[in-house]
């Protein structure tokens, strides 16, 4: 668990009181100035947006809004062209201009390149556009699925190491459909506590009970595992159906690498089913790309479900489900993403084929080598170098996701609006996706920036975060 210096929450704490304290006044005045004007036009009926979520969005989110949902009028190549947008009614309303500003990207998942224009993947995605059209309109039961389909799921499961695997257009929707068909009442969920949003609304609506453990802590797991086994199923005690363990390869806002060989080894003991989510390790980590099974040395034989995306390290979307033949089969007459979903667009799938073919040379070349060399180098000269900085920084080694530590509400829209001005596009994260107190800036690394973006960005980030006072760590002398 994440430990925060007392002095940084106290004034992370203050900060967030006086924004609370003055919105509830403004609310207090806005509510009087209604009365007195009867300006209320509800007509009896109660306000949709309404509680703790509609006052954080008005007072605190609408504050720096100009840092989020940033426009782009380019690929998200290692630069992108950034649209200029002005307010004319205060703070509400972002209008967009014609005006663009070139900037370093930092924020994508590109992380080996292949969602800008690429020599192999990019004509083949533009030919099966002209083949099979943008969408097949029809579900993959019905008339949706093409020979691109079929040869994606085999390229995929050849790649993961498993005997079959499903394809989605979501990959959000991978999480968030498959765990209730694997799982209904009466089973048991297991989940890290800081797991993504789709695994905790694909496991609450599944209707079976979660519990979660401690962040990559696989001793607290053994023992929620052991409770859990030991008292059953609430109130009649009969033994659970089935018990899924859920983890992440790499935890999209820590960078953190999943303890994979530890927790393996506590879900073997006690019978548990494992799920990984390799959303942002399959294609970025791993000698030939295959994820976090590759980089640490895990049979993919131990792992009973994997999941993953193609909007990251392929340049393409989707999701993908890969388990044994009876599994996949089971998933693909009852996950309603599968029935009831358009399937994936040809020239995406085609797209994903094409990437996967060059990450393991089958293009003919070697550039997939070259990119997978060049990622694992450029995250980990980063990583050290923002370190060395004095910047703190989560994650591992090895890992693009990079989250710099801000925690004040004041540091947030500061940090990212004077990067911009300096033409560095970073993303910004606070609550809801991450707890209240522990804002942050999340960097993604990608295979196609050189060494000199990276030593810009350095340069860059070192400035504000002199400028803003994000450097929480001393930092190490200069030679």
């Amino acid at each position: 668990m994440m430990k925060i210096p007392y002095t940084t929450t106290l004034t992370t704490l203050f900060s967030y009181g006086l924004l609370f304290a003055f919105g509830q006044l403004r609310d207090l005045f806005r509510k009087f100035f209604e009365w007195w004007k009867d300006t209320n036009n509800l007509h009896g009926y109660a306000p949709i947006c309404l509680g703790i979520e509609d006052f954080y969005v008005r007072r605190v989110y609408l504050r720096a809004q100009d840092c989020f949902n940033r426009p782009i009028a380019s690929a998200p190549d290692s630069w992108i062209d950034v649209v200029e947008r002005y307010y004319d009614d205060s703070i509400k309303t972002l209008k967009r201009t014609t005006n663009t500003s070139k900037c370093l990207n930092l924020g994508s998942y590109n992380y080996l390149g292949f969602a800008a224009s690429d020599e192999y993947c990019t004509p083949r995605a533009v030919e099966s556009l002209k083949k099979f059209s943008p969408s097949t309109c029809s579900t993959r039961v019905d008339g949706g699925t093409t020979t691109l389909h079929v040869e994606l799921e085999e390229c995929v499961a050849k790649f993961v190491g498993k005997p079959a695997a499903m394809v989605t257009g979501m990959g959000y929707v991978t999480n968030s459909a498959i765990l209730p068909v694997l799982i209904r009442k009466g089973g048991l969920i297991i989940s890290d506590s800081l797991n993504h949003n789709s695994i905790v609304n694909g496991a609450r609506g599944s209707g079976a009970v979660v519990r979660v453990f401690e962040h990559n802590t696989p001793s607290h797991l053994e023992e929620v595992l052991r409770e859990q086994i030991a008292f059953g199923q609430p109130r009649t005690r009969r033994p659970w159906k089935k018990i899924i363990v859920v983890v992440e390869g790499i935890y999209s806002m820590e960078g953190e690498l999943c303890k994979l060989p530890e927790i393996i080894q506590v879900c073997k003991k006690y019978r548990a089913y494992t799920y990984l989510d390799e959303a942002h390790s399959i294609g970025a980590v791993g000698k030939s790309g295959r994820g976090v099974c590759e980089l640490l040395g895990v049979d993919t034989a131990d792992i009973d479900i994997m999941m993953g995306t193609f909007s990251k390290s392929f340049g393409s979307c989707g999701g993908y489900i890969a388990a044994s033949k009876e599994v996949i089969e089971y998933l693909k007459f009852s996950c309603p993403a599968h029935l009831y979903a358009t399937a994936i667009s040809p020239p995406a799938a085609q797209q994903i084929i094409s990437s996967i073919r060059v990450i393991l040379g089958e293009d003919g070349s070697c550039r997939g080598a070259q990119k997978l060399a060049r990622i694992r180098e450029n995250s980990n000269f980063f990583r050290s170098q923002l370190q060395k900085m004095g910047f703190e920084v989560l994650g591992d080694f090895d890992s693009p996701v990079m989250p710099i530590m801000l925690y004040n509400p004041s540091k947030i829209p500061a940090f990212s609006r004077e990067c911009l001005k300096r033409n560095v596009a970073v993303v910004i994260v606070a609550f809801p996706a991450t707890p209240l107190l522990l804002a942050r800036a999340r960097i993604c690394i990608s295979a196609s920036h050189t060494r000199e973006d990276l030593l810009k960005a350095l340069e860059v980030i070192s400035e504000v975060g002199d400028l803003v006072g994000a450097k929480y760590l001393l930092a190490e002398p200069k030679k």
